[in-house]
């Protein structure tokens, strides 16, 4: 057998090994219908299935990929096939995603308080400076009415407030309590357009943006947060506003926002466009 003829049969057996996987996986669970933009919400039906069999089946599809793309080293089909183990995984979190799930922290648990990650990624803690006249976050993008909301104006918008948990990539995770205004009511308000399937969080944090799904971006617990453990959120934890959910990993969500885009194709984000995972589910 040729050299490529034998790297396009590997190829074509790892993708085949995870689309079995993925089916495994679609046989195990009930698709849910999905979420429209009014926030109106048809739940399906969903079947139980084993986590032990879940793990060990989806597993075995980036497993298959990585092993295959070690057999392809230096050939084009090794990005090739993690590139579609990728998209793969990501079509499996979106099938799990569930609109009914809701995160309330464990019972016992205490809130992190000062200890809730201060993270950024400028040389310092960015702080919204008078220097930069007066803070506000656009709403724009496939909207029929673009909005630019100051700070009290956001505050006066319905208010939510959630005991939740915050989980990094790492594997750890962090409670606090927030206070802010859910995504769906900005997106309402705005008359967000149904062909918008992506939001984009922009920020003023040297240039960071993540962009979302929008069943995600409008689920009942990802918030525009202005309040943190009953104050005003402060400047190592994302002030003025941030966005929060605990559908998403830590990464996902942007903080020192200035910015929500409703979009019709994703634009990537920071983190995702060095590597991490763009869909990000928890």
């Amino acid at each position: 057998m040729k050299h490529d003829d034998m790297h396009r049969v590997r190829r074509r057996a790892a993708m085949t090994a995870i689309d079995r996987a993925v089916s495994a996986l679609e046989d195990a669970t009930t698709r849910p219908t999905h979420v429209s933009l009014a926030g109106r919400i048809d739940h399906g039906a969903v079947r139980a299935f084993d986590r032990r069999h879940f793990l060990r089946v989806g597993s075995s599809a980036l497993a298959t990929a990585f092993l295959s793309a070690c057999g392809l080293a230096g050939n084009d089909d090794a990005k090739r096939v993690i590139a579609y183990a990728s998209r793969k995984n990501e079509s499996v979190e979106r099938w799990l995603f569930r609109h009914t799930a809701i995160n309330v922290g464990s019972p016992g648990a205490s809130v992190a308080g000062a200890k809730f990650p201060a993270y950024f990624v400028s040389p310092v803690v960015p702080v919204w400076g008078t220097a930069r006249g007066p803070w506000t976050l656009a709403v724009s993008g496939m909207v029929a009415r673009p909005a630019s909301l100051s700070l009290e104006a956001l505050m006066s918008l319905p208010r939510a407030r959630q005991r939740v948990e915050h989980f990094c990539v790492e594997g750890w995770n962090a409670l606090a309590n927030f206070t802010g205004v859910r995504v769906s009511e900005l997106a309402r308000r705005a008359g967000a357009s149904p062909n918008a399937r992506f939001v984009d969080f922009q920020s003023f944090d040297g240039g960071y943006h993540e962009s979302w799904d929008i069943e995600s971006a409008l689920h009942d617990q990802t918030l525009i947060v202005y309040g943190k453990d009953g104050e005003l959120l402060t400047a190592p934890f994302g002030a003025p506003a941030r966005l929060h959910s605990p559908v998403k990993l830590g990464y996902k969500n942007t903080k020192y926002l200035t910015r929500i885009v409703f979009m019709r194709e994703s634009n990537g984000g920071y983190w995702t466009d060095r590597g991490y995972e763009w869909y990000g589910g928890t």
